[in-house]
This record gives C-alpha cells, structure tokens and sequence, in this order.
C-alpha cells in the first residue's frame, strides 16, 4: 500500500501536467492565426513564385503591426514544394491537418492548383490563387484573384487584331505543355474561329518546363510569319521565357514584324534578360509597375522599403512590382476584411463574408469581389516593353471587367452556373 500511494500520486501530477501542457500549447495555438504560404522557392518556376512569398510576408508584417486580425497575430508557415505538382497536394495536407493554417495563399500554375483543389475540397480548407488562368474552374474553396481569360487572353487578341494593334491576319499559339496553355489556347483558337481565322492560319506549339532551346521554334515563327501578318500567343511559363526572349533578341524578330503578348512574363521575369531588342513586344495584365497614381506609388514604395529591410535577394537592389504580386496583396487584404466582417476564421463564414469585398487596389481601381463567381472584376492594361524592362501601357479597358470563368467559347459552357456548386 505504501508504495502504491506515491504512484498513483505520481501519476495524477504526470496527469496534471500534462493536461496543464495541452492547454497552455492550445491557449498558446489560440493567441495567433497560422496562415500558409505555398509557393515553390526552388526548381524552374521559383523564379516567378518566389516574390509572391515574399509578398504574403510583408502583407502579413502589415496587418500584424496594425493589431492582427481579431486582435491576433498572423503567423505565417511557408512551405516548399519545389515546382513539384503532386508535392503541392501533400504540402497543402500538411498545412491544414498539422500546421492547422485557416487559409492558404499560393500557387502559380494550373497543374498546381489543379493538384491543391482536391484537397482543399475534401479538407474544407481556404485558397487564394493570385495567378492569370484558363478558367473552367469554379470551387467553393478557392478565391481566384487572377485573370480569367476575358480579363486577359481575349482582349490581347482583340488588340492585336485592330489597326492599332497591327491587324493581326495569322496567330502562333505557342506555350508550356501544360493545362493553362492548352486550355487558353483550346478558347482562343474557337475565338478566332468566331473571327473567321481558319485553322490554317493558326500554328500551336509546345515545349516542357525548364525547356531553353528555342532557336528552332523562333526560326519556325519567323517562316510562318512569312505567310501574312502574324501575331506570337505566349503562354510560356517559368524560366523558359528567359531563353525564349534571348532567341528572339539573337533573330532579330522585332516587334514591328512580329508582335510577341505574353500572358505569364512581367517585370519580374524581364529582369535577367537585355530587354532593347523586345522593345514593342507586349504583355497583358491587369497591373503594371509603371502605372501612375498614388496607390501604385505608396505599394512600390512599401515594396521597396520592405525588400531592403530584409535582404531579399535582386529586389533589395532593385525592386519590382507585378500583377500577380498585386493580386496576391489584394486577396490576403480581402481575407482579413471578411474574417473581421465574419467575427471569425471558420471557413465557410469567411466564404461567405467574401462576397462583395472591395479594396483599393496599386492598380488604382477599386477591386470587387464578384458577390457569386468567386472571381475579381479587374481592369484590364496591355503593355510594351521599355528598354529598361518596364512597360509603357498602350491599352486599357475603361473600368473593371466581370470574370467569365466559363468561357463562351467552349462548348456546353452557356448552361453552367456562375457561381460554386454547393457539394
């Protein structure tokens, strides 16, 4: 019996002390609000994804110097999945299950997000995807803060189809091998099919991830451009656009002969490449660095400053600014209004405080979120390359632009619903 007693003594102390830990772990859990950050930082596209890391981080620093959110800090957990699109699936996992994040902000391209969605479906879990796509999509659980293809591929063509355009007559569609060309593609084909284009006068080329031999395909553009003139599609991804740009410069394809919109390369994918033979070349986004107003030149400044503060590699020497990192500060700002508005990080009260939010956007609009379709109205700006790698805008819609995820060009869209199925 004696011994007996200063066991079990010891047991319900081990007991207490335990239970006391549990609690002071979940009172400590409790006191901040993990957001996850999931971007790849190496592999082909770290060269995009990278400064929207970064980004989430200096919005996050932002909202926590001005009080949190509910009284909260946010904590930020950053993950790597490397260009890696099944590690995009098993990070997004991670995240929610162990890390316990209430929303994710990340993903570049489609065939990440593709790999993210089912998990954050199953999950419940929260995504914003601050990236131009091809649309087709529409989930209850992701907040698409990018460009859909009326926001952006639909409009470039119709530019370079005007006279002050250059009045395209042929079209290469050239792109990463991936579901975002092939898609935007498969809807700009049946657009200019819609604007009596035929088939013939369409060349559709693709190459992998990380391809950078593109002597052959600049050559083929330069034949075909011999038929008539030709405007290039780029939906090149990742570091592929350096040597893609560098072939160009190096075969003297000028942008008075054959106009290049790109829909994935901005200024930060222009900075390691000499940029005087592209000038004229074009991109589309809903954003440029170059715009003038003093939301654009307060976020540059922001930018600026937080990028010498910490270090951030090219930037803290030279700092840019692009559209998806736009996007990505308008959507993690959105997030925080709808969680205040809902009194609360529970996913579906803050899907549904999402609805109508507005902010005032660096691009000097003022960004809603669409109160059904999950997606921003955005202006929409075309630019030419400048020799110092910004870009001098030579089109813009006269206001935003509702999305249309569904896109009328394809087949069978009309009937689908503009607005996430509930499941």
């Amino acid at each position: 019996m004696n011994r007996r007693g200063p066991l079990k003594a010891i047991a319900i102390a081990a007991a207490i002390a335990t239970g006391a830990l549990t609690f002071t772990s979940q009172v400590l859990a409790a006191d901040t609000i993990k957001v996850g950050v999931l971007h790849s930082l190496s592999g082909t596209m770290a060269i995009s994804e990278t400064v929207l890391k970064d980004t989430v981080l200096m919005a996050i620093d932002e909202i926590n110097a001005k009080g949190g959110v509910l009284g909260k800090k946010l904590e930020p957990v950053v993950v790597d999945p490397a260009s890696n699109w099944p590690l995009f699936a098993e990070k997004t996992k991670q995240l929610l299950t162990q890390d316990k994040v209430a929303v994710i902000f990340g993903c570049w391209t489609s065939v990440s997000r593709k790999s993210v969605l089912p998990v954050v479906e199953e999950l419940n879990g929260l995504l914003f995807y601050p990236v131009q796509y091809e649309g087709e999509e529409l989930s209850k659980n992701v907040f698409y803060t990018g460009a859909a293809p009326n926001q952006q591929a639909i409009p470039a063509v119709d530019y370079l189809m005007s006279a002050d355009g250059g009045g395209a007559k042929r079209w290469v569609l050239l792109g990463t091998d991936y579901v975002y060309p092939r898609t935007t593609n498969k809807i700009l084909r049946a657009y200019l099919h819609s604007k009596g284009v035929k088939d013939t006068d369409i060349d559709e080329k693709y190459t992998p991830f990380g391809h950078s031999d593109y002597q052959t395909i600049v050559a083929d553009v330069k034949k075909f451009a011999a038929g008539g003139k030709t405007a290039v599609v780029s939906t090149i991804n990742g570091d592929s656009n350096v040597p893609f740009y560098k072939e160009l410069g190096n075969a003297g394809l000028k942008a008075k002969d054959v106009p290049v919109v790109a829909f994935s390369v901005g200024e930060e994918e222009l900075r390691g490449v000499d940029t005087k033979p592209l000038v004229g070349h074009l991109a589309a986004w809903n954003y440029f660095m170059s715009i003038k107003n003093p939301d654009n030149t307060a976020f540059i400044k922001k930018w600026s400053d937080y990028a010498k503060a910490k270090g951030i590699a090219g930037h803290k020497d030279k700092p840019l600014t692009n559209d998806p990192m736009e996007a990505t500060y308008i959507g993690i700002n959105m997030w925080k209004q709808a969680v205040e508005k809902a009194k609360s990080t529970d996913v579906d009260k803050v899907i549904a405080a999402m609805a109508g939010q507005t902010f005032k956007a660096p691009s000097g609009i003022t960004s809603k979120m669409d109160e059904k379709n999950h997606h921003l109205h955005k202006s929409v700006f075309i630019g030419e390359v400048k020799a110092d790698g910004q870009f001098n805008v030579v089109w813009k819609t006269p206001g935003p632009v509702k999305a249309k995820p569904w896109s009328p060009f394809i087949e069978g869209n009309a009937s689908k619903p503009d607005e996430p199925v509930k499941k």
